[in-house]
C-alpha cells in the first residue's frame, strides 16, 4: 500500500512516474513519506507559493522573488541559493538539487551576474557548485553528478603591474544541452557550449569551446573519445 502511495505522489507532485523496488521495507517508506511531508511544509515557508516545492533542512534562499517556475522542485538539506542576478533563476518542472548544492548568481555587488536557467527534469548531485555570474543554461533531462563545478566567469590578468583582483572580469557564459550526463567532479569553465546528448567522464575539465552532440568526452582538458553508439 505504501509503495503505491509513494508512486502516486511522485506522479502527482513531480509529474513523472517511478517504479519502486518492492523489496524496500514499509518502515523505510513510512519515514520517507514523513520526511517529504516535512519538505513540502518547509517549501511553502521558504518560497511562499501554492505549488508544491520540497525543501529540506538548513536551506538558505536569497532573492526569492527572482526565482521563477520550479513546479515540483526538490531542494535537499544544506543547499544555498542566491538568485540575485539580471535574469534571476528560471527553473523547469521536476528539478532536483541534492544535498549541499550551492548556486551563486552574482560574484560581486559591483556587477550583477546574468543568472541561471534550468530545463525540465534536471538533477544536480550533492556538493555541486554553480557560479552563474556569466550566465548558465542547462537543457531538459540532464544529469549532473556529485561535486560538479561550473565557473561562468574569469578574472582578467593581462597587466602584470596591477593586482589581478583589480583587473576586473570577463565572461562568455556556459551552455549545457539536453539529455547530457556530466560525471562526478567535472569542472566546467566559462565559454563552454556542450551540445545535446553528451556524456562527460568523471573528473574531466571542460574548457572554453564547442563540444559536438552525441559524444563522450574525458580527460584534462576534456577531449572527444568517441561517438555514443
Amino acid at each position: 500500500m505504501l509503495i503505491e502511495l509513494v508512486e502516486f505522489l511522485s506522479l502527482k507532485i513531480r509529474r513523472r512516474g517511478i517504479k519502486i523496488d518492492r523489496r524496500i521495507p514499509d518502515g523505510y517508506l513510512f519515514n520517507f513519506v514523513l520526511s517529504k511531508a516535512f519538505m513540502v511544509i518547509n517549501g511553502f515557508l521558504k518560497f511562499r507559493r501554492l505549488s508544491v516545492i520540497l525543501v529540506g533542512k538548513r536551506v538558505t534562499v536569497k532573492a526569492r522573488s527572482l526565482i521563477f517556475g520550479g513546479k515540483g522542485l526538490m531542494v535537499d538539506d544544506g543547499c544555498f541559493i542566491d538568485a540575485l542576478a539580471v535574469k534571476g533563476i528560471t527553473l523547469g518542472q521536476g528539478v532536483s538539487l541534492k544535498k549541499n548544492v550551492i548556486i551563486e548568481c552574482t560574484g560581486s555587488l559591483t556587477k550583477l551576474g546574468e543568472g541561471l536557467s534550468i530545463g525540465n527534469n534536471v538533477g544536480i548531485g550533492s556538493g555541486s557548485f554553480l557560479g552563474c555570474a556569466g550566465g548558465i543554461t542547462i537543457g531538459d533531462d540532464t544529469i549532473i553528478g556529485n561535486y560538479v563545478s561550473f565557473h561562468s566567469e574569469n578574472h582578467n590578468f593581462s597587466d602584470p603591474a596591477m593586482p589581478i583582483r583589480l583587473q576586473g572580469v570577463n565572461n562568455a557564459g556556459i551552455h549545457i544541452g539536453s539529455n547530457c550526463w556530466i560525471g562526478a567532479k567535472v569542472t566546467v569553465l566559462d565559454g563552454v557550449f556542450l551540445e545535446d546528448d553528451c556524456v562527460v567522464a568523471a573528473g574531466a575539465v571542460l574548457k572554453a569551446g564547442r563540444y559536438a552532440a552525441n559524444s563522450i568526452y574525458a580527460g584534462v582538458p576534456a577531449k572527444r573519445i568517441k561517438e555514443r553508439s
